[in-house]
C-alpha cells in the first residue's frame, strides 16, 4: 500500500487561512473553552462545536468538569476571542454578539467506553484512522506548501496586530503552488493572497501591502511571475468574517494538517479534549513520524493508526517511508509501538496532553511549530530519536 502517487516532477498546491477566517474563529472559541476546562481540572471531558453568522456566536456539545465552566463563562470566552482576533464591524463585533450555549453533560454511554473502571484501561473516545507525516522539505519536517502558506498570513496577521501595517482586516486566506523537480521543490509557480481591507483601500495598494510578507516567506528567488502573484482576484474585500460566510469548527482539517500533501482520517480536532483520538492519535503519529525522519530513518513517512471506540490498543499502526526508509517499515510499526505507549491513556500522558493548550493551535497549523514552555506543541518534540535508534541497532 503506497499513498505517493505523484510523478518525479510537478506542481503542488497547498492553502492556508487566517485566525479571522469565520471556520477558524469557531475553533479558536472551541479550544479556548476545552482549556478553560483544562485550567481547573486536567481530567474534564470536552467536545464543543462553534457556529458563527453575523452578530451571532451559537456553541454546542457535551462536557464533563468543573461547574464553573458554566453558559455565561462561554460567553464571556466567545467574547474574548472575537475581540482579540479583531472584529470591531458592523456585522461582527465582540461586544454585540448574540452569543447562545447548548453544551450539556456527557452522555453516560460516551463516559462508560472511555472510562477506566476494574481490569479496563482507559479507551479511545471514538473510533476512526488517525494519519501522522513528516518530510524533509523545511527545518521543521513539514510539506513547504502548506509551510509557506500558513507563514505568509501569520506574518500579516503579526504586523495588523502590532500597527506596522494599516489597512488589513481579521479574514484572509492565502495559497501556495509549488514546482517538484525528482520530488524536490525548486520554486514558486504561483501564489494567491486574499485579504480583508479597510474600505476604500485601492486594490493597487493592497497588492504593494502584501508583496513583503510573501516575498519575506519564500526562498530567496522564488517570488512569482507578476502575472502569477494575485492577490484579491476577484476584487475589493471589505465584508469578512462571520458577516460575509458563516463558521464552524473543524472545517479546515487539511489547512490544520499537511496541505494535502498527506493522507487524513477525516477527523476535526479543535473543541476536542484528548480521550478523542482523533486529536490525540493525529498528534501522536506527527510525533512518530517527525522523530522517523529526523532521526534519518527516512526522508518522508507517513504513520496510520486506527482504534475502536472504549478499546485501549490501537487497532493497527500502518508505517510507509515512500522508498526512502533505511529500516524494513514492519520492523518499524513495531518498534514504533514500543517506543511509545499508543494507549489514549498513553498518549496524553506521554505528549502531557491534559493541560491548556489548545487555543494557541487553532490558526496557523496543528504541526509544525516550535514547542513551547508550557507544554504546548510538545507533539513536535524529536526527543524520541536516540531510543528509536537504539532500539533499531
Amino acid at each position: 500500500m503506497r499513498f505517493n502517487v505523484a510523478s518525479s516532477s510537478y506542481l503542488f498546491t497547498s492553502e492556508s487561512v487566517s485566525e479571522g477566517h469565520p471556520d477558524k474563529i469557531c475553533d479558536r472559541i472551541s479550544d479556548a473553552v476545552v482549556d478553560a476546562f483544562f485550567a481547573e481540572d486536567p481530567f474534564s471531558r470536552v467536545a464543543v462545536e462553534t457556529l458563527a453568522t453575523t452578530n451571532k456566536v451559537v456553541l454546542a456539545g457535551e462536557t464533563r468538569g468543573p461547574d464553573s465552566i458554566n453558559a455565561d463563562k462561554m460567553e464571556a470566552i466567545a467574547r474574548r476571542v472575537v475581540r482579540e482576533i479583531g472584529y470591531e464591524q458592523d456585522g461582527f463585533h465582540w461586544n454585540h454578539l448574540d452569543v447562545q450555549c447548548f453544551v450539556h453533560e456527557q452522555s453516560a454511554h460516551i463516559a462508560q467506553g472511555v472510562d477506566a473502571s476494574g481490569n479496563k484501561d482507559e479507551g479511545a473516545g471514538d473510533q476512526g484512522i488517525m494519519f501522522g507525516f513528516a518530510v524533509n522539505e523545511t527545518p521543521e519536517l513539514m510539506p513547504a506548501p502548506i509551510m509557506y502558506a500558513h507563514t505568509i498570513l501569520r506574518k500579516m496577521a503579526e504586523a495588523r496586530h502590532s500597527g506596522a501595517v494599516k489597512g488589513f482586516g481579521p479574514d484572509a486566506k492565502s495559497q501556495v503552488t509549488l514546482k517538484y523537480e525528482n520530488g524536490k521543490p525548486v520554486g514558486v509557480s504561483a501564489i494567491v493572497v486574499s485579504t480583508q481591507h479597510d474600505e476604500g483601500l485601492d486594490q493597487a495598494k493592497v497588492r504593494e501591502l502584501v508583496r513583503p510578507f510573501v516575498a519575506d516567506t519564500l526562498p530567496q528567488g522564488w517570488f512569482p511571475p507578476e502575472d502569477e502573484f494575485y492577490v484579491n482576484p476577484t476584487g475589493a474585500f471589505v465584508i469578512g468574517g462571520p458577516d460575509g460566510d458563516a463558521g464552524l469548527t473543524g472545517r479546515k482539517i487539511i489547512v490544520d494538517t499537511y496541505g494535502g500533501a498527506a493522507p487524513h482520517g477525516g477527523g476535526a480536532f479543535s473543541g476536542k479534549d484528548p480521550t478523542k483520538v482523533d486529536r490525540s492519535a493525529a498528534y501522536a503519529a506527527r510525533y512518530l513520524a517527525k522523530n522517523v525522519v529526523a532521526a534519518g530513518l527516512a526522508e518522508k513517512c507517513v504513520i496510520q493508526l486506527s482504534y475502536a471506540i472504549g478499546v485501549s490498543k490501537p487497532l493497527s499502526i500502518f508505517v510507509d517511508t515512500f522508498g526512502t526508509g533505511t529500516v524494513d517499515e514492519d520492523r518499524l510499526g513495531t518498534v514504533l509501538n514500543e517506543v511509545m505507549n499508543l494507549s489514549p491513556r498513553g498518549i496524553r500522558e506521554h505528549l502531557k496532553l491534559n493541560r491548556p493548550i489548545y487555543e494557541r493551535t487553532a490558526a496557523y497549523g496543528h504541526f509544525g511549530r516550535q514547542p513551547d514552555e508550557e507544554g504546548g506543541f510538545s507533539w513536535e518534540k524529536t526527543d524520541l530519536v536516540e531510543p528509536l535508534k537504539a532500539a533499531l541497532s
